[in-house]
């Protein structure tokens, strides 16, 4: 068998004040024969959690605007 397909998803929840939230973002990518498939899984999870992290960001930006 070989990998021809990789995916991944990341999601966190956390509560900022008094409501709870829920982030999350997943993605696919196809894999070529010869390509290093450690480095490729590494890759693809940073993208995963980079986007996320960045979503998390974004609404405890929104929330502290909003004191």
């Amino acid at each position: 068998m070989k990998t021809t397909v990789i995916k991944a998803t990341s999601r966190v929840s956390t509560k900022l004040k008094d409501n709870f939230y829920t982030f999350e973002y997943g993605e696919e990518r196809s894999i070529e024969e010869g390509d290093d498939i450690e480095q490729a899984r590494e890759e693809l999870w940073a993208t995963c959690n980079e986007e996320v992290d960045k979503q998390v960001e974004e609404i405890v930006e929104i929330i502290r605007k909003q004191r």
